[in-house]
Formats: structure tokens, C-alpha cells, sequence
């Protein structure tokens, strides 16, 4: 029972993570429409989550410093890969590429995990995982509608493939079995990136341009602090936050299919916010993804008993977690 009540409160915690991450594009568009650079804008909602992050992660870690300082190579992996490399690569590539094709690449990291699981353990993933990454794959192909001929930059593919390693470094990462509180590890990562993301547009990579605009939101007219502030807080703080205790209930390979769910919900936010529509045959894609996630999700049990991939929860399991949960909610 124990397992089946971890097992629900990661996937619940994975969709609202996945909700909450989906709101990003649609907030922060207006605020790249009136003239703010792609890297002024990582920089400041990374830093914005990370301030939001700092007072949740030092109540969790509790003054336990030795923990910390014991996991700082999964800190400094999670966020030079999984904040900086993944938002930073992402954000070049949308330089260069379609957005849709940029994004469909990036997420192409779960299916790297299963990839790297076979070759790691040498055993293929069952059939049932294998046939839940098709239909993932195939139906977030169709909710993005990539139709047409297309001449992609090869740079710009070069990047998007670097933020899908980013991507799945992000839940391979998080995954791993360690005494850090998920919201810990979540604030110390997301400082980590600010922090590195800075150094890459001190350098000149990323240009960084912050003209002091009024933006369009819901249909009103605000400073360019408010959209920040929401992208900071609600894809940022918070969906780092959960998403990061998902990961560890779930384990990498479901949790990381469950977050193409955030595909499926910015596709319904833009319809809401934007007024962009989504065509018949992204709905039918939806189908397919959610059918996809589901399959990958009894595939990767069934993967366990096989010995083809290790136990989602790791080798700690869910005593600890079920404190924590609640502190990276709240």
C-alpha cells in the first residue's frame, strides 16, 4: 500500500509540475515580443527561483550542512545540466530553429534514458516500454503538428539535442538515491544554474537586453516585472520544487515520460491564453501521448522484475520521502 500511495502522489506531483512548467511560454512570450533577449530573461527568472527557493530548501535541509556538502556533485550535475544547460541550449536553438522542432528535439531526453538504460544494463526494455515510447514519440509529434518541409540549421539541431541531454540529465539526476530533501536539491541546483547562466551571458553567449517595457497579459497592460515574477515563481520555484519529488517517487524513466504531459498543457494554455487553437490533429496526439506515458509507466515495472533497469525508488525508499513531499509543496 505504501508503494501504490508513493506511486500516486508522484504522478500527482509530476502533472502539477508538468502544469506548472507549461505556463512559462505562454507568460513570458509577451515580455520576448516587446523586446527582452532570450538570455535576460533565463538570468532573471533563475535567479527569481532561486530567491524563491532558498527559504524552503534551508528549512528542509535543517541546518544538516555535512548532507549537503556530501551531495554537491549531484548538485552541481543537476544544475550545470539539468537548469543551465537544458533552459540555456534550449533558448539557442529557438535562435535557429522553429520553435516546435526545437522543443520536439529537446524532448526526445526521456527516450535517451531508455536508451542509456539498455545500453547501461545490456538488457533490451520490454516491449511494453518500447511500445509506450513510440506512441509517446509519435503522439508528441502530432501535438506539435510538425508538417511541411523543413531545412533545419544544424547548429540549431546540434543545440537542441544538447538541451535534450540537459533534459534527461535533469531526471537521471534528480533520481539518484540521496539523503538531500528534493526541495534542497531543487534550490541548491537552481542557484547553481543562475549562477552559471550568468557567467555564459557575462561572456558574451547569451545577449542580455531588458528594456523597461509594459507587456500584454490576460488582456491588460503590465510591467515587465510581473510576467518575471510569475515565470519565476510558478515554472521555476514551484515546478522545479514538485517536480523534483516526483522524480524520486517515481524514478527517471516514468517520471521523465510523465513530463511530456507539459507538452499537452501548453498546447491547452496557449488555446486559453494565447488564443491559439490546437488543430484535430494535436488532440488525437494527446491520445496518444497520455496512452504512451501510460504503457511506459507498466513497462518500466516490468522492467524492474526483469533487472533491466533499476527500482524507481532507489535504494532508500519512501520513509524519508513522505516528509518531504509536503515541505517542497508548501
Amino acid at each position: 500500500m505504501r508503494l501504490t500511495g508513493a506511486r500516486g502522489a508522484g504522478i500527482a506531483a509530476g502533472l502539477v509540475a508538468a502544469l506548472a512548467f507549461a505556463t512559462s511560454g505562454p507568460v513570458v512570450k509577451p515580455l520576448l515580443v516587446a523586446g527582452w533577449s532570450p538570455g535576460a530573461a533565463i538570468l532573471v527568472r533563475l535567479t527569481i527561483g532561486a530567491l524563491l527557493l532558498a527559504g524552503p530548501a534551508l528549512l528542509a535541509l535543517r541546518g544538516r550542512w555535512e548532507v549537503l556538502r556530501a551531495a554537491w556533485p549531484t548538485v552541481l550535475g543537476f544544475g550545470l545540466l539539468g537548469v543551465a544547460g537544458a533552459s540555456t541550449l534550449f533558448f539557442l536553438a529557438v535562435d535557429r530553429l522553429p520553435v516546435a522542432i526545437a522543443l520536439l528535439v529537446e524532448y526526445t531526453g526521456p527516450l535517451l534514458l531508455v536508451a542509456w538504460g539498455w545500453i547501461r544494463s545490456r538488457r533490451l526494455p520490454s516491449r511494453t516500454t518500447l511500445v509506450g515510447a513510440a506512441f509517446a514519440a509519435g503522439g508528441l509529434v502530432l501535438v506539435l503538428d510538425v508538417t511541411g518541409a523543413l531545412d533545419p540549421d544544424p547548429v540549431g539541431l546540434l543545440f537542441a539535442l544538447g538541451a535534450a541531454v540537459g533534459n534527461a540529465a535533469y531526471f537521471a539526476i534528480v533520481a539518484r538515491p540521496t539523503d538531500l530533501p528534493p526541495v534542497t536539491l531543487a534550490g541548491a541546483g537552481m542557484l547553481v544554474g543562475a549562477l552559471a547562466v550568468g557567467v555564459v551571458a557575462l561572456v558574451g553567449v547569451l545577449p542580455v537586453e531588458a528594456p523597461d517595457v509594459r507587456v500584454g497579459l490576460l488582456g491588460s497592460e503590465v510591467h515587465w516585472i510581473v510576467p518575471l515574477l510569475v515565470v519565476g515563481a510558478v515554472p521555476t520555484a514551484f515546478a522545479y520544487g514538485v517536480s523534483a519529488v516526483s522524480v524520486r517517487l517515481l524514478g527517471q524513466r516514468v517520471a521523465s515520460f510523465l513530463a511530456l504531459s507539459e507538452v499537452l498543457f501548453a498546447v491547452l494554455l496557449a488555446w486559453v491564453l494565447l488564443g491559439e487553437r490546437p488543430l484535430p490533429v494535436q488532440l488525437v496526439g494527446a491520445g496518444l501521448l497520455i496512452a504512451g506515458v501510460a504503457a511506459v509507466r507498466r513497462g518500466a515495472d516490468q522492467d524492474v522484475v526483469a533487472g533491466a533497469a533499476p527500482p524507481p525508488l532507489g535504494s532508500r525508499p519512501a520513509p524519508v520521502l513522505a516528509g518531504q513531499g509536503s515541505t517542497s509543496a508548501g
